[in-house]
């Protein structure tokens, strides 16, 4: 049960609003002297992690990048390329998202990189230009949510991603063997159910921006 100090050190260390970061690493610690591990082990575990995924701090880079683009304008152009759209079109976007998810391309967009600096002005000026009234929430927020559902329901398609190798272990461990191929054939039909759901609630987003334009003449 000591081992479970991990979560309350966490869980206390957000509720008094700390540095997240140090407080997974203390809870990591915590958790591993509750363990019994060494202290010198934990160190070890510590750096065999970071240097195994010292990929995850590219966004440290691409962060301060897209500011300057930002910053000289890239929103304002992505509104003036977009303008004479009719209403929020986001489907091409989850379209170009699944698409490149299912063959691996997980890190060429994203929140951070297309959905804040393009995908949701662009969105955004193509409903303005229709009349809608800047400021509406519900555009950026389907923006961000449509790159969510399209990396996640593309990324299982791609027989190399972590999701389809935990699953792979996952099944095997309980002596059920299949193959990574097999699991990627099955996540396309749930990937096409996904697209056409998030489609239609999309479409519905145009339609009520659509009735509230009417409304407001």
């Amino acid at each position: 049960m000591l081992v479970l100090c991990g979560i309350a050190v966490i869980v206390a260390g957000f509720l008094l609003r700390f540095n997240p970061l140090l407080v997974v690493a203390v809870s990591a610690l915590v958790t591993g002297l509750a363990a019994g591990i060494a202290p010198l082990a934990i160190l070890a575990a510590f750096g065999k992690a970071f240097n195994e995924n010292r990929y995850v701090t590219v966004i440290y880079i691409v962060l301060p990048v897209i500011a300057m683009l930002e910053r000289h304008g890239l929103q304002e152009r992505a509104r003036l390329a977009i303008s004479k759209l009719r209403g929020a079109r986001l489907i091409g976007y989850l379209l170009f998202r699944q698409f490149t998810a299912a063959l691996g391309l997980t890190s060429i967009a994203g929140p951070a990189q297309s959905v804040r600096p393009l995908v949701a002005p662009m969105a955004e000026a193509a409903a303005e230009a229709q009349g809608v009234a800047p400021g509406d929430d519900r555009i950026p927020a389907m923006a961000a949510a449509t790159d969510n559902i399209g990396l996640f329901f593309g990324e299982d398609i791609f027989i190399a991603i972590g999701s389809i190798l935990l699953m792979k272990g996952v099944l095997e461990g309980y002596g059920i063997v299949i193959q990574p191929l097999h699991l990627s054939m099955w996540a396309i039909p749930t990937a096409i159910a996904a697209f056409l759901i998030h489609g239609f609630r999309l479409w519905l987003l145009d339609r009520r921006l659509a009735r509230a334009r009417r409304s407001a003449k």
